[in-house]
């Protein structure tokens, strides 16, 4: 997805502004958060909040990076707070499981085999610590860059090129690769 540019609406007009950012950014940002919290309906609800924090603190953008970036940011940290709250850690919530649409396309086989490698694949990547988890999100998933990705985790490039490495060599050995 091209970078939505937030310099074409004026700052002054939040709604119109949050209503282009939540058009451009909303899916993403709920798969963003999924990925942290692996519940459909507190991903769901966890994203609204993230909207309303971006609503509140658009005056404190400031520019220097892109707006997905500064998005991204929030969400990250919002996502990061929730895990470690008490709210997450004392109640039992229901799980949710991914849902995978049937391609009409391929053969009921080759759909079997792919629902199964796709499930396998994001069951190792959600099973991942957070720390690799995101780094492998938001490069293969968000297609950031690796600068980029330090700075929404704020940390440095060479940080996530080792937490990117190491993310790979662990799925590699859950998923039975050489």
């Amino acid at each position: 997805m091209e970078e939505f540019i937030i310099e074409k609406i004026e700052i002054d007009d939040k709604e119109t502004l949050i209503d282009e950012v939540m058009k451009n950014y909303g899916q993403e940002i709920l798969q963003l958060v999924y990925s942290y919290v692996h519940n459909k309906a507190i991903a769901e609800d966890l994203t609204q909040d993230i909207f309303v924090k971006c609503y509140k603190n658009l005056h404190t953008y400031k520019k220097k990076s892109k707006f997905k970036s500064w998005l991204w940011r929030i969400a990250i940290n919002h996502c990061k707070d929730y895990l470690k709250s008490w709210y997450n850690k004392n109640v039992i919530v229901s799980e949710d499981y991914l849902s995978y649409e049937e391609s009409k396309n391929k053969s009921l086989e080759d759909t079997v085999i792919q629902d199964d490698e796709d499930y396998m694949l994001t069951s190792a990547v959600m099973k991942l610590p957070v720390k690799f988890r995101e780094v492998i999100y938001l490069f293969y998933f968000e297609e950031m860059q690796i600068k980029e990705i330090a700075v929404v985790t704020g940390n440095n490039s060479n940080t996530v090129k080792t937490r990117l490495k190491r993310a790979k060599k662990i799925l590699k050995e859950q998923l039975g690769g050489k």
